[in-house]
């Protein structure tokens, strides 16, 4: 297995902030904010509000954290995670609705929403499918074909993304185990998620070290990364990401805010 030298490679932390609803509470948000480099900004149509927005772009700025669209189906009552058919219009205007929202109140903030990352069901369902993927991409390119694009690597959204030249930062999750295929472990299985920090750091440094997936069954799956995941709504949420930080600083890495990293500045 290739072990790359990391000693000056950039890596990115992500989390998605300011999803406060029924289902979980954000009050680890400004702890989170101190920990990651970019914050995925729920938009409203799945949790939060522009109360919740203004939180998380306020303490952002203070923290030099970088701010992103998390947009969703408009579905408040599955927090996003059903499955919903929409045309392709619909799903242009889902895309731009969201980013103007959170872009609104971070200009009133002096800052700008500098990448997009889609959640749950929108987001699974584009991983899968090549046409909902290029769809996506292309409402997002035609916001601003300077914004990032941060997709899952090795999904049908970074492919899609490639073929129109956007900017992309490609993930993986901390938190969350994956199948031979490279998708993520459905969350009605015992084993989707990983729960402890230590062993959650583990799971990462040696990805982003081997830049390749590290599935339940063994394989591993050569990836491009450029982000980790870090999800918000999980209970060990702060530890895992306190932890993940650490040991990746303590192995070398250089953490950056997505739209600060070489790649982004270069292109």
């Amino acid at each position: 297995m290739l072990y790359l030298t990391i000693m000056s490679m950039e890596i990115n932390i992500n989390c998605d902030l300011g999803e406060k609803s029924k289902f979980h509470s954000n009050k680890h948000d400004p702890d989170l904010l101190k920990i990651v480099n970019s914050a995925n900004v729920a938009c409203g149509f799945h949790a939060g509000d522009e109360e919740t927005m203004n939180m998380v772009v306020q303490i952002s700025k203070k923290n030099g954290v970088s701010i992103g669209a998390h947009p969703s189906f408009n579905d408040p009552d599955n927090f996003g995670r059903k499955r919903i058919n929409l045309s392709a219009l619909e799903i242009r205007k889902l895309i731009i609705d969201q980013y103007e929202i959170l872009q609104r109140i971070a200009v009133k903030n002096s800052l700008t929403v500098s990448h997009i990352k889609p959640h749950g069901a929108l987001n699974n369902m584009a991983c899968e499918d090549i046409e909902l993927a290029t769809i996506l991409a292309k409402a997002i390119k035609e916001i601003d074909k300077d914004l990032i694009y941060l997709v899952p690597t090795g999904s049908k959204m970074e492919v899609s993304a490639k073929k129109l030249n956007m900017k992309i930062a490609c993930e993986i999750f901390a938190d969350r185990n994956y199948e031979d295929d490279g998708n993520l472990v459905s969350r009605k299985k015992e084993n989707a998620l990983i729960t402890d920090p230590n062993l959650a750091k583990k799971h990462v440094l040696s990805m982003v070290q081997n830049q390749a997936l590290n599935c339940h069954s063994g394989k591993q799956i050569p990836c491009e990364i450029d982000s980790v995941c870090i999800h918000g709504d999980n209970v060990s949420s702060l530890a895992t990401a306190k932890s993940i930080r650490e040991n990746l600083i303590e192995n070398g890495l250089l953490l950056k805010p997505l739209n600060t990293m070489e790649k982004f500045i270069k292109s």
